[in-house]
């Protein structure tokens, strides 16, 4: 029997456009490390090999170090690794990073699946063979597609694939879904034994044969991904295949929504204060309810000082209905006088006349009333 690590969906390179570049320097590094856990992983389980099942690079206009950077993680791997061109990173693409002067350096046991050959894997009864992306946008099932050519064989037979499956897919139509039916007829006749799949970035099993995986992206990078960060260690022959998650990073995306209502204000606060990992971990927030000035000053507060705390945070506008209604109370012994005094005055008859600056004169008192409480 075989046993071997199943992975997808590096992206090396990525970028996320919220984050500061300081936390964006530590999440490339966490991408960079993930790929050294991994390797650390195999040795421990003590898998035969390694398949990245596409988008290993987040495309292929990257610089010349994050290349060579991972070239590097590449190189802490003791058993073989192969990698499959994928949509994010085609083969054939102009300026492709596979055919990048620094590829030269690649380790003699990391191979790029660069067509529809099976390899055999060093020292045991296994064959690899990948659906390679030659371009962003092919028009055909590339794993059906070479399921068709594919010959029977007495070894264990790996394929590595990238892309969506149909039964997954909200747009029938895409010329380039994987058939599920067409793989699961393959595993039934022996022509295959497993399907390694990257591009959803979720643990997920396809289909009944229990033989079909994505493995899920290994960093977390997006709010919606069930169980990333994980990779997959899978036991296969002709008659049994067992596949067990391991995690392999910390971080995380998380989405929440706060229904305030009057002087309940507190527990945006609270919540960011009792999150673990703060330093990896990305919040998205929305807000609905009613609250006073002095309320949304409280909120800001909380929301501005997670900034500071957690690796990113993010207010959900779109999700958002946060009525902010001025109260009497918000305005009493704020210790200002003169023409501060003055400017409040004015600034609550614009947020009484509900026109379009209404909003920015909303956002100067609550400053007002934060500058206030500061300063008892």
């Amino acid at each position: 029997m075989a046993r071997f690590l199943h992975t997808a969906d590096w992206q090396l390179g990525m970028v996320r456009h919220f984050f500061t570049p300081e936390v964006q320097g530590r999440y490339s590094a966490a991408r960079l490390e993930g790929i050294r856990r991994i390797a650390e992983v195999a040795d421990q389980e003590s898998c035969d090999f390694v398949v990245v099942s596409g988008d290993v690079f987040e495309d292929n206009q990257l610089a010349r170090s994050i290349v060579a950077q991972a070239i590097d993680a590449l190189a802490t791997f003791s058993v073989p690794v192969y990698l499959l061109p994928g949509n994010h990173d085609p083969l054939l693409s102009a300026g492709s990073v596979w055919d990048a002067a620094v590829m030269s350096s690649l380790p003699s046991n990391v191979y790029v699946l660069r067509d529809e050959q099976s390899i055999e894997v060093p020292g045991c009864e296994v064959e690899v063979v990948g659906a390679v992306w030659r371009s962003k946008h092919p028009n055909v099932d590339l794993v059906a597609e070479t399921i068709a050519s594919l010959e029977p064989t007495s070894r264990t037979r790996v394929l590595v694939g990238h892309g969506i499956v149909d039964l997954l897919s909200p747009d029938p139509n895409n010329p380039n879904l994987i058939s599920v039916p067409t793989v699961e007829s393959a595993i039934g006749t022996g022509l295959i034994q497993y399907l390694a799949l990257g591009d959803r970035h979720s643990v997920t099993d396809v289909g009944s044969s229990g033989r079909i995986w994505y493995s899920g992206t290994q960093l977390v990078t997006n709010y919606v991904e069930v169980e990333p960060n994980h990779v997959l260690i899978v036991d296969v022959d002709r008659d049994v295949c067992r596949v067990e998650k391991r995690r392999v990073s910390n971080w995380a995306f998380v989405e929440r929504h706060f229904e305030v209502m009057g002087d309940d204000v507190g527990e945006v606060g609270s919540w960011i204060d009792e999150i673990e990992n703060k330093h990896q971990t990305v919040v998205k927030v929305s807000l609905s309810g009613s609250v006073s000035l002095a309320g949304k000053a409280i909120i800001d507060e909380a929301l501005e000082m997670g900034a500071d705390r957690l690796a990113a945070i993010e207010q959900w506008d779109r999700h958002s209905d946060l009525v902010v209604v001025p109260e009497d109370a918000d305005f009493r012994d704020l210790g200002f006088g003169g023409f501060v005094e003055d400017a409040i005055s004015e600034l609550r008859d614009i947020v009484a006349g509900d026109g379009t600056e209404a909003g920015a004169a909303d956002d100067a008192l609550g400053l007002i009333i934060r500058l206030s409480r500061s300063g008892q």
